[in-house]
């Protein structure tokens, strides 16, 4: 018997919109969304690349390129979790 995972559904519009909010902030890892939504970071610059307009993809492309804090293995131990404002705080 095949017990292999199965693929995650697609993302309905809700859930593309908090993607790119997510992919968007500093302190979110990639790693964060893929536990969410079970995106990999190239999952993510995909889907990224057919929402966002050419020039806002390239600016958010050059803004994390490179960036520490969008690899939960790259950020420094101070840098926690990060809860945006219009979020419940429990």
């Amino acid at each position: 018997m095949n017990m292999s995972p199965t693929p995650p559904l697609p993302p309905d519009a809700g859930d593309i919109s908090r993607i790119i909010e997510m992919a968007w902030e500093d302190r979110t890892p990639f790693e964060s969304i893929a536990v969410q939504f079970g995106l990999n970071e190239p999952a993510v610059i995909a889907l990224m690349r057919r929402q966002l307009k050419r020039s806002s993809f390239k600016m958010w492309r050059e803004r994390v390129t490179g960036r520490a804090t969008k690899h939960a293995a790259l950020r420094r131990p101070e840098v926690t979790r990060h809860r945006a404002s219009h979020t419940r705080q429990a």
